[in-house]
């Protein structure tokens, strides 16, 4: 089939795990006889003239990275408005650069890239398929409290009903998706996230060097990596840090990456006193990451809002124990203690008592560990999870050109209550 994917991240310009789904999706794709064109985009705040747009093939997939225009937009300042400019510079890059191809199916990837892939589907006639990554109200709690919140839930709606076939990548985001969209589940695909577990091997000689930098004398040491956001709850776990020390002394915590909430937490670990206990590593490059997860005595995953959680298919790839809320998709990827050790969201005596776990029989750990690693080849392999895709491509009928009216948006909260124990984030504007 010739798949014509259309995402706002893609190496090397990754903002999250997005882009490594859709990277590694492509590839897989490409290397089972599929003809693949991304269409994606240069690093923000680049224009033509420092990264003027590029047409090139890459490991069998041909990537159209489209130059940022002239006009002086910011993400963080003017979302909305610069996501509607990418649109459009994604959508002339196509109209312009492929001409003489054209795909059997359009694969829109989150509400960034709406306006384009429904447009292409539209001028094209052929099928859309959109795979909704998360929801705006998800990473909320069900609020939709400011007017950029709204504007990107109704994008989301917009491309979910226009969509001719919408995947999601766990039961949960296919149910949440269902009820925020008003859709049939059965129109709703679950395909998993996959993971390449060869990548995610520590070379051995690396793994007691990572451990003696951050535990000299052998201290515990718990870690968790990937963006720093309220909704990933790592200020849950500082907060349970404490309670951990008290029956583990000299246990730290090593928090790997960077995000909005980085000054909150960096003042959660003030205001709970362990300042001195928590880590901040920022971004690691890869081979670093590798050796800490090997060394780590149990990777934590305290997420309150969680579509999938392909960190903890890294962190299983890695050999760490894992520990993980049940939030969203991480219920469905760490089985209780069988490949992990879970816990309610949000609960902080209850994270506390699951590190415990943990911590107190090192040998159950790595059982569990061990399993978790084997599961990798059955149940996220992305050569399987790349053919279920192609499948749903060739499924898919080609819908006509909707015109669709705005959804309503309840003035309260759009899940009907708030998540028991979860605190609501501040709106993204104020």
């Amino acid at each position: 089939m010739r798949v014509l994917t259309v995402s706002w991240e893609y190496p090397p310009v990754v903002v999250g795990g997005l882009g490594r789904h859709v990277h590694a999706l492509a590839t897989e794709l490409a290397a089972a006889g599929h003809e693949v064109v991304v269409l994606s985009r240069q690093p923000t705040g680049t224009d033509a003239s420092t990264h003027p747009t590029q047409d090139e093939v890459v490991n069998g997939v041909r990537v159209l990275r489209v130059a940022e225009d002239p006009a002086h937009l910011e993400f963080e300042r003017d979302m909305v408005a610069w996501t509607l400019a990418m649109g459009h510079a994604l959508l002339r890059a196509a109209l312009t650069r492929l001409i003489g191809w054209r795909p059997d199916v359009v694969h829109a990837h989150d509400w960034l890239v709406a306006h384009p892939a429904i447009a292409l589907a539209d001028v094209l006639g052929v099928p859309l398929v959109a795979t909704i990554h998360a929801t705006e109200a998800g990473r909320y709690a069900g609020w939709l409290s400011s007017p950029v919140s709204r504007q990107v839930h109704s994008t989301e709606w917009w491309l979910a009903n226009r969509a001719d076939q919408v995947i999601t990548c766990s039961a949960a985001m296919r149910d949440e998706v269902a009820e925020l969209f008003e859709l049939d589940p059965a129109r709703v695909e679950v395909l998993h996230n996959g993971i390449a577990p060869r990548r995610w091997r520590a070379d051995p000689a690396r793994v007691p060097a990572a451990g003696k930098r951050y535990a000299p004398s052998g201290e515990p040491l718990l870690l968790y990596f990937g963006r720093l956001e309220y909704e990933k709850g790592v200020q849950d776990l500082i907060a349970a840090l404490p309670r951990i020390r008290r029956a583990h002394p000299g246990t730290k915590v090593l928090v790997a990456g960077t995000g909005t909430a980085a000054d909150l937490l960096v003042q959660s670990a003030r205001t709970h006193r362990v300042r001195r206990s928590v880590e901040f590593l920022g971004h690691l490059p890869d081979e670093e990451l590798v050796a800490l997860l090997a060394a780590a005595d149990a990777v934590v995953l305290p997420s309150r809002y969680e579509p999938f959680g392909i960190v903890a298919l890294e962190a299983a790839a890695g050999g760490a124990p894992l520990v993980a809320s049940t939030a969203g998709g991480l219920g469905e990827v760490v089985v209780d203690g069988v490949t992990g050790v879970s816990f309610p969201p949000g609960d902080v005596a209850a994270l506390a008592r699951a590190v415990g776990a943990v911590l107190g029989d090192p040998t159950a750990a790595a059982r569990r560990a061990d399993t978790a690693r084997a599961r990798l080849a059955v149940d996220f392999d992305w050569a399987r999870i790349a053919a279920e895709t192609a499948a749903v491509y060739a499924a898919a009928p080609a819908g006509a050109p909707a015109q669709l009216g705005r959804p309503k948006i309840p003035t309260g909260n759009v899940f009907g209550r708030s998540a028991p124990g979860v605190r609501i984030r501040p709106p993204r504007c104020s």
